[in-house]
């Protein structure tokens, strides 16, 4: 897949639990890589020998997933964490399958908008909020600045 962006300053604050200060050198990198490991491992997403590296504000992710979704939403967990900006994906993937788009949440935006701009179906949002769990918890719980994962119809 590559490099994906992401909005650095939204997301989780999982660093900010383990003390990461980005900017901070080779040993709070390394301590950012494990925490954003746990965060994955944490969510259950299958991804066999995930391995995450931090540098900067880049994590370069590998490991061998089932299936494309578990893929993206690997790529998800690790990009909406405040303080990443880029995710460096290099997972593989035993089942090929459709890639999912990305999409930004912008101020004012709800599930049921985003699945009328791009299903044109605002009540096909329990589809985005199936595709971003476990990410998501809610689906009125979404902020400006976060990915989805918008799968193909």
């Amino acid at each position: 897949m590559g490099l994906i962006d992401f909005v650095r300053d939204a997301g989780e604050h999982i660093m900010d639990t383990v003390g990461v200060v980005f900017g901070g050198g080779e040993a709070a990198e390394k301590k950012a890589a494990e925490a954003l490991v746990k965060s994955v491992h944490a969510l259950g997403i299958p991804v066999r020998d995930l391995s995450i590296q931090v540098k900067g504000d880049v994590a370069t992710v590998s490991g061998t997933a089932q299936t494309q979704a578990d893929r993206e939403k690997v790529v998800l967990a690790v990009g909406n964490t405040k303080g990443i900006a880029k995710v460096d994906d290099q997972i593989t993937v035993e089942k090929k399958e459709p890639e999912a788009t990305y999409y930004t949440v912008q101020r004012g935006d709800t599930l049921s908008k985003i699945a009328k701009a791009h299903y044109g179906n605002a009540m096909k949002y329990p589809v985005i909020f199936e595709a971003n769990r476990p990410m998501l918890k809610d689906p009125d719980k979404i902020y400006p600045g976060q990915n989805l994962r918008i799968p193909p119809q």
